[in-house]
């Protein structure tokens, strides 16, 4: 069994400074914006992105306290971006809880979101490190390209597998790649390892991407919150589906049947996960999983071998093997 030990190695202690600062941000005076941050915040979540973090400052000088708060601002700025998408899909569940959507209502999640993007750039602010301040805004406006690149190609499925890289490159790579590269930032660290860093999150981000639409179609719903094929159900083309749209073009095509039946509806969707599952799409996709997490630990090459970068090397095949 993995535990949170096992999986981020020597900065495993120094997350619980993280957890802590995390808790400060539910303590909001408003008594109903405390509740929906306490719902929120307390989702769950491996803290992946804080832990790149601190692992990427241990190749220079490691100073915990830029290094937390770079890793609270990411983990923020992940959590206002779920938000956010749970607003703007209708998803009612979320890693087998209740979204604050659907407990609190759409206005006051998205105030809450916005709430939590506030404090992000606040915690990232606090690293005083203007390069890393910028990284972030960056990121951020990545994000919400990748965001709106998903939503207004909704339902179409003339997109490629360029198209679908090209969107989780913004929607999740990114906020990997700048967890590395801001942690190696804040390290002082050569340029040749910030850039090492860099491309080591945003592989990693990559793959990450690819397995969570995998899981989509054959993970547990009760572990992942959301019933197969949600992602197809939103409109929304993952690797799967473009996979079996290029081997299988037309339109008799379950998936190209469903994004554009008026009647029926269910029954294509149905059928489209049904074939996705069968049909060796997914063994494909993970094939690219695979590809994208071995280019991550080639990033790594150029570090010392240090108990950090074999975490890092780790992270890559837990990322494989995850299963919610």
């Amino acid at each position: 069994m993995t535990t949170a030990a096992t999986l981020f190695g020597p900065v495993t202690s120094d997350l619980t400074l993280v957890e802590d600062a995390l808790r400060t941000v539910q303590q909001a005076e408003h008594d109903g914006l405390a509740r929906i941050l306490r719902h929120v915040l307390n989702g769950g979540g491996k803290r992946l992105r804080p832990a790149i973090a601190l692992l990427a400052g241990t190749f220079g000088r490691y100073r915990i306290e830029g290094l937390v708060q770079l890793a609270v601002g990411l983990e923020l700025l992940h959590t206002a971006s779920l938000v956010h998408d749970d607003v703007i899909d209708t998803s009612p569940m979320r890693r087998g809880r209740a979204t604050a959507n659907a407990i609190f209502d759409n206005a006051a999640s998205v105030m809450v979101g916005d709430y939590i993007f506030a404090n992000a750039a606040e915690f990232i602010a606090r690293t005083g490190n203007l390069r890393v301040i910028r990284l972030f805004a960056r990121t951020l406006m990545i994000m919400a390209t990748g965001e709106l690149d998903q939503d207004v190609s909704a339902y179409d499925h003339s997109k490629s597998i360029q198209d679908y890289f090209r969107r989780i490159s913004g929607k999740t790579a990114s906020l990997f790649a700048t967890a590395g590269e801001g942690g190696a930032i804040l390290a002082d660290e050569s340029e040749e390892q910030v850039e090492a860093l860099r491309s080591y999150g945003y592989w990693l981000g990559m793959a990450f991407q690819i397995v969570d639409d995998i899981l989509d179609f054959v993970g547990n719903p009760d572990e992942l919150g959301k019933p197969a094929g949600s992602d197809l159900r939103e409109g929304t083309l993952t690797l799967p589906s473009i996979l079996l749209l290029e081997r299988h073009p037309g339109a008799r095509n379950p998936v190209a049947r469903y994004f554009s039946a008026r009647r029926r509806r269910e029954q294509w969707l149905n059928e489209a996960v049904g074939v996705i599952r069968e049909v060796g799409v997914l063994d494909e996709a993970r094939r690219y999983a695979r590809d994208f997490v071995d280019r991550a630990a080639e990033s790594l090459v150029i570090l010392p071998d240090t108990e950090s970068r074999r975490t890092l090397v780790e992270l890559g095949e837990f990322v494989l093997r995850r299963s919610k």
